[in-house]
Order: structure tokens, then C-alpha cells, then sequence
């Protein structure tokens, strides 16, 4: 199979060209560097140091023995993707090629711009690119979980059969998103809907929960090859941000009463998850919407779980309630539906303490290169200061 990665030098897209790759498939990448730049603007980078995209690519050929074809661009520009999609000629189209932190887009008008403009013009760029040059290839799309919100009641898998005045149907799932982020990936989602429906193009949107983790088995296999790790309060989801601050002695920063709940899973999982939605194509103008994550926490849950894993390791771990710069709801009911992966075949990878331990132990080895001046956060939901931490 011809699989296009865009995002394919990020934290997901690089581990997902590998594990293509590695499995014998022709492999291309596309990336703008963008989340390199954004992070280093914010004044922070990598936990992990990672090598440029041309010394990953000549270590994965001298590793594997295979090679991935690199392409460098903004898929929102000009026509860009549309001259990489007609020259690559996918099956497969991976897209992680978007602005991926909701406290960044929420950061300042500049941002949200940025973010909007990136993620929706990207995409749509991408869906004409298709319509025109690979009208047959599959599109893997990252969605988020986010897109819901916290409904009171039970979140189905992209679609909600509904009665209204004695009549049925079948309609796509109400949204709620939290932030300008998560509401550029449910214009992403309609959009796509509507080129499946309109163009006949076949899709899969993934909403995936908040992923963990920094090993893969491809990224164990030469240092060069390790993916990035962020910890601050941009780009750090919470397990990967606790884990940070466990092993440096900072407390950590569960945000308010910490009752927030949410889908969650392992890096290892996520490129599972791909790879059986590729080999698993919907039928033409179809647009399937899988769920993906593997376990509910609420983020004290989480806090606790890895102040446990610290004390095993030696480890002084405290906790912190601060307040919340969202605005989110802090208890709320949450029932995400999510079998259809599991159905297609998916293993669960599911956080034990041992594997908390195993991030901790990763982490140590960088310790050096944390900067603890960007973990706090500082970015707010609406204009109005923080105040002190709530206990």
C-alpha cells in the first residue's frame, strides 16, 4: 500500500511512518515543521531530542533497510498538496498535519487565527486534492474526542439515531467542543462528511482521546529514531506533563477539583489503531467515524496513579490543585461508546503501574534537558487572572 503521512514529523507522525514502513509499505511524509517552530516560540522543546527529519529518515534507512520519501511544505498553501498527492499517488492518506493543542489556539486572536486557518484550510485543501487526483484513497483523519464536550449522556461513535415529532433518523452526533482547537476539528469533520457524501471519497475520522507514552518498538531501535515528547502547558497532555513533573520534584498541576474525564490511551495503541483502519478501508462515499481510546480516568485519578508509580521508584511525588484556566466542567458525567476498533481487532495497551514506571524511568534519562519554567499554566479560557491555587 502507498500510504501518505502528513504530520509525519510529529510525535504521532513520525512512529506511524516507521510502523508502516516497517511493515512493508511505501511510506511518503509530509510536514511545514510548524509544530517544531511553535514549541521554541513558546520558549520550550522537546523532552527527547530529537533529530532533524533528514537524519531520521538516513536512520531509518541504515536501521530498516527501507526508505520514506519526504516532502516538505504547508499542506494550507498554494497548491502544495494537491502536487504531492498527484505525484505520491496514495491509497492511504494519514492526516496528523494540524495544529494540535487547544491551549495554544485559546493563547491569543494571532493563534486562533493560526490554528482555524491551518487545521480547516489544510484539510479542505487536502479533500480537493483528492477529489482530483486520488479519488479512491482512503482518508485516516485524526479527529479528537474533544469534539463532543462532556453531553449528559452517552457519546456514540460519530452518529446518534434520534426520534423527533414521530419521525427517525439517523444524524451525526451533536458537538460541543472546549476550545477554538477542538471546534477547527469539527469543521474538519463536517467538511469531510460532506465530501464523502457529496464527492464520494471514503474516510475515517478518528476521535482519539488524550494519548500517552513515549516509546514505540521503532523508536527503541537506534536514539536518532525517538519521537518528541512535550511536557509544558501548550503542547504536554496531562499523563506525559505528570510524568515530567514527577521526576523533577514539581507538584503536579491537577487543574481544579481535578474530576475531569476523559478517553484515554497508549502511543503504542494509537499507531494500532491506524494500521487496522487502514487495512480495514470503508466503501466508497462512505464516512465512518471509530472512537479511539482505550480507558476512562479523570485526571485526579491520573495525578494519584503516578504519585503511587513515583514512591515505587523513590520518588517523592505531590499534588497540586490549581486553578483551572479552562473552562470546563470539573464533574460531569462521561459514557463515550468505543467498539468499533475493538472490533476490527484492537489489543488494548491498558496503564499499569508498571508502565507509569517505565515513562518515569524514560524521563530520568532526560531530566537534564526540562526547562520548569513553561509547565505552569499561564494561557486562560476567558480574561480573567488566576488567582491562587485551589485546595
Amino acid at each position: 500500500m502507498r500510504v501518505l503521512i502528513l504530520g509525519g514529523d510529529g510525535y504521532l507522525g513520525w512512529p506511524t511512518a516507521m510502523r508502516f514502513s516497517g511493515q512493508g509499505h511505501e511510506v511518503g511524509v509530509v510536514d511545514s515543521f510548524a509544530r517544531r517552530r511553535w514549541v521554541e516560540e513558546a520558549g520550550s522543546h522537546s523532552l527527547t531530542p530529537i533529530t532533524s527529519l533528514e537524519e531520521r529518515l538516513q536512520a531509518w534507512s541504515e536501521v530498516s533497510g527501507k526508505d520514506i520519501e519526504p516532502y516538505v511544505g504547508d499542506i494550507s498553501e498554494g497548491t502544495f498538496i494537491a502536487d504531492v498527492v498527484r505525484e505520491f499517488e496514495p491509497e492511504a492518506i494519514v492526516h496528523y498535519g494540524e495544529q494540535p493543542s487547544a491551549p495554544w489556539s485559546m493563547r491569543s486572536v494571532d493563534n486562533a487565527v493560526v490554528t482555524q486557518a491551518n487545521n480547516v484550510i489544510g484539510s479542505l485543501k487536502l479533500l480537493w486534492a483528492m477529489r482530483d487526483h486520488a479519488p479512491d484513497a482512503h482518508l485516516i483523519k485524526l479527529g479528537t474526542m474533544g469534539e463532543y464536550g462532556t453531553p449528559n449522556i452517552d457519546i456514540e461513535e460519530g452518529f446518534i439515531e434520534i426520534e423527533h415529532n414521530g419521525r427517525k433518523d439517523t444524524l451525526p452526533f451533536p458537538k460541543l467542543p472546549g476550545s477554538l482547537y477542538h471546534l477547527s476539528k469539527v469543521h474538519d469533520s463536517h467538511n469531510i462528511h460532506f465530501a464523502c457524501r457529496i464527492w464520494g471519497l471514503k474516510a475515517t475520522d478518528l476521535n482519539q482521546g488524550v494519548v500517552y507514552g513515549i516509546e514505540t518498538p521503532e523508536t527503541k531501535l537506534d536514539e536518532r529514531l525517538i519521537t518528541r515528547f512535550d511536557y509544558d502547558e501548550l503542547f504536554g497532555t496531562a499523563l506525559n506533563r505528570f510524568a515530567v513533573q514527577a521526576v523533577i520534584g514539581h507538584p503536579l498541576t491537577v487543574y481544579g477539583r481535578g474530576g475531569q474525564t476523559r478517553g484515554f490511551l497508549n502511543i503504542v495503541d494509537t499507531l494500532q489503531c491506524v494500521m487496522l483502519t487502514a487495512e480495514n478501508p470503508p466503501a466508497s462515499g462512505e464516512y465512518r467515524v471509530f472512537n479511539q481510546f482505550t480507558e476512562v480516568f479523570n485526571v485526579a485519578d491520573l495525578a494519584e496513579k503516578v504519585r503511587h508509580a513515583g514512591g515505587e521508584l523513590g520518588i517523592d511525588v505531590q499534588v497540586d490543585h490549581v486553578v483551572n484556566p479552562r473552562l470546563e466542567l470539573e464533574e460531569h458525567y462521561y459514557n463515550p461508546t468505543h467498539t468499533k476498533l475493538l472490533e476490527l481487532g484492537l489489543e488494548p495497551t491498558l496503564l499499569s503501574e508498571t508502565l507509569i514506571e517505565s515513562m518515569l524511568e524514560v524521563v530520568r534519562r532526560y531530566r537534564d534537558r526540562v526547562l520548569p519554567d513553561v509547565i505552569d499554566p499561564v494561557t486562560l479560557w476567558r480574561p480573567e487572572p488566576l488567582g491562587q491555587p485551589a485546595h
